[in-house]
This record gives structure tokens, sequence and C-alpha cells, in this order.
């Protein structure tokens, strides 16, 4: 807005789920997404005249982590989705102290949660008991504060306020090592629970709406990302998607 004056952008919040239905109702512009739109979505979508067309905009880990008095350091993916599915529910099982887990996560309009219910839970439904929260900062504040928590966030998120959490490595079977999350591990796909994040538009757009895209893919803009602590997109991506925009 300070390099385009004429241009006035506006923000609200409410989970990936929210923004791509007001995106199908012809309420907004751009669509922030931390998920990909379902096949639902892409059929209410043409129903209603709107043609949904995805950017990724960033690159996003996200961190398991727990109290850090456990004694746990690390999880399989599979270890992950036994405790969030409710098979695992006591700490000794895995190793750790002998205090019933309780797990907390997002709530269900949210893209984290859609993701970790596909990449973990294998899309099996979440245990009855999960707490779950509004965002990253309720998330933390309850884990950091429970012996016996557990939560999942955004990497950017775990890494501000590590010293209240511990961030778990996370193995892609019992056979791998433990990766953790950081910008470098995501980015060259080694840590195992990471995501794009995106922007969904009613078709190619133009103008304004255009701009201001082009600005997010700039270096300019992948600096802002950095600085918010997510991870900027590799250099092909960014050039398949300025191909895209035109």
């Amino acid at each position: 807005m300070k390099t385009h004056p004429n241009v006035q952008i506006a923000v609200s919040g409410g989970g990936s789920g929210t923004g791509i239905a007001a995106l199908i109702n012809g309420q907004i512009d751009i669509a922030d997404a931390s998920r990909e739109m379902t096949q639902k979505e892409l059929d209410q979508a043409k129903a209603k005249g709107i043609n949904p067309v995805e950017w990724k905009v960033a690159l996003d880990g996200i961190t398991a982590i727990v109290n850090p008095s456990n004694s746990i350091t690390e999880l399989t993916i599979e270890q992950l989705g036994l405790i969030y599915k409710g098979n695992v529910t006591n700490w000794k099982e895995l190793g750790g102290p002998d205090l019933r887990i309780v797990t907390y996560g997002r709530q269900s309009n949210s893209g984290t949660y859609v993701y970790w219910k596909e990449k973990v839970l294998g899309n099996k439904d979440y245990r009855a008991d999960m707490q779950s929260l509004n965002g990253n900062s309720d998330i933390v504040d309850a884990v950091s504060k429970d012996k016996a928590g557990i939560g999942y966030v955004g990497i950017a998120y775990a890494e501000s306020r590590q010293s209240e959490i511990r961030i778990l490595g996370v193995k892609k079977d019992a056979a791998s090592p433990a990766v953790l999350p950081t910008a470098a591990t995501v980015t060259d796909n080694t840590y195992p629970i990471s995501r794009y994040l995106y922007f969904y538009t009613n078709g190619v757009p133009q103008g304004a709406i255009r701009d201001y895209i082009k600005w997010v893919l700039s270096p300019d803009g992948q600096a802002f990302v950095s600085k918010n602590e997510y991870v900027p997109l590799p250099a092909q991506v960014v050039e398949e998607e300025l191909k895209m925009l035109g």
C-alpha cells in the first residue's frame, strides 16, 4: 500500500475454510489458505461461476511440540497419528513419563487442522477429547503449562517461543532419521510435515490484484516471508508462478 497508495488491502482472519467460502461467494478478491481447495469446494465454486486459480506464495513446516519437562525428543509420523487418533493414550507407551497424553489442536475450519488430519492421521478422525484451540498462540500457551500436553503449530511460531516448549524431531518412518523443522529441511523436503501456503483468486487476476501477487513473489515480497519466519519459495516455483501470472 506504500508503493500503491490508490490500493486498499483489508485482511480478515478465520481459517482457510472461511476464506475459501468467501471467495466462492464472491465476497473477496483473494483467499489465503494453508491447504489446497477440496473437490467439493471446487464444485461449489464452479456452480457459482467462480474459477479458482491457485498460487503458491510460501512454504511452512508444521511443528509437533511438547512440554519441556517431557523426555520425548522425537516421534514418527505414525506415532503422532496414533496419539491424535487416540490409539496411544499414555506417554509411557512411547518411552516417556507415566502421564495420560493431552492433545491440543486447531479448530475444524483451520487449514492446519485439515492438513494434520490428512498427513498425520491418514484422514481418520481426531480423538474425541482433543482440545480444539483458535491458533498457534493458544496451543503453545496450553502445552507450555501442561506436562502431559502435545500440540502442533507453524514452524515460525514454534521457533519464536522455543524457550517455552520442546520442538520434536519427526521421523518419516521407524527406519528414517529424526528431522527437526527448519527453513532448510522444509525447502529440501527432508522434514516430512511441510506444505505450501496459497492464495486463491477467481481466474488469473489483472490490475491491482495481479500487481499484489507479483510483489509477493518478488524478492521484496519473499523477504517478508522470511521476516515472518516462514520459508521462501524455491526459485523454480517462483518462475512457474510468474509465468502463469503473465
